[in-house]
Parts: C-alpha cells; structure tokens; sequence
C-alpha cells in the first residue's frame, strides 16, 4: 500500500519561510517522479515544482521560480520543498504527487498540508 505522507505546514508571515516534507513508504522511491501541486480555495490544483526520479533535474512554475526549491533523498524516501519569500498568493493546500510512466502511468497522491501566508 502506497502512502504519501506531507508535513510541515502551517501560517507564517509574508516574506516568511516553509519547508514541507513528503515521506514515502510502500513504493520503489528512486523509480518516481516527484512533484509539488497546490490547491487555492476555489481554483484549480496546479503544478508547482518537479525533481526527476534520480534528483538530476527540477522544473517551478514561473510564480515560485527563485523563491521555492524541491529537492529529494532517495535513501530516505523523502521529497522537500523549501519555500522562501512567501507571498499571501501561495496560500494554498500543498499536495504531494509521485509519478512513473512504465507502459501505463503510476500516481499516487498525499491528503496534503495547508500552508496559509497572512500577517
């Protein structure tokens, strides 16, 4: 059974900084991709930031390019994102997603982490 585990969620302030974890058990870790989604109330769940399964390469979406950073430890299981200059706009729940294509596609999902930026 796959479980997608996040953390490290919570309310900070404007300019203020996160880092979320996403703890992963049942699933050959080193073989997915990794992603970073959010959800704002009432809009559509989107990417925001990809490693490859061996952490060679990432890809943000243009809003958080230069303030957040995923990152991964295979020999923990374990997917990062730091976020750094939160603005009130990455309010969102943050939503942790492993993918692999190997003839038909593999995703699994975590039940995700509220991050609220607010002063």
């Amino acid at each position: 059974q796959v479980q997608l585990v996040e953390s490290g969620g919570g309310l900070v302030q404007p300019g203020g900084s996160l880092r979320l974890s996403c703890a992963a058990s049942g699933l050959i870790f080193s073989n997915y991709a990794m992603n970073w989604y959010r959800q704002a109330p009432g809009k559509e769940r989107e990417l925001v930031a990809t490693v490859t399964s061996n952490g060679g390469s990432t890809n943000y979406r243009d809003s958080v390019k230069g303030r957040f950073t995923i990152s991964r430890d295979n020999a923990k299981n374990t997917v990062y994102l730091q976020m750094n200059s939160l603005k009130p706009e990455d309010t969102a729940v943050y939503y942790c997603n492993a993918f692999r294509r190997a003839g038909k596609s593999y995703t699994y999902w975590g039940q995700g982490t509220q991050v609220t930026v607010s002063s």
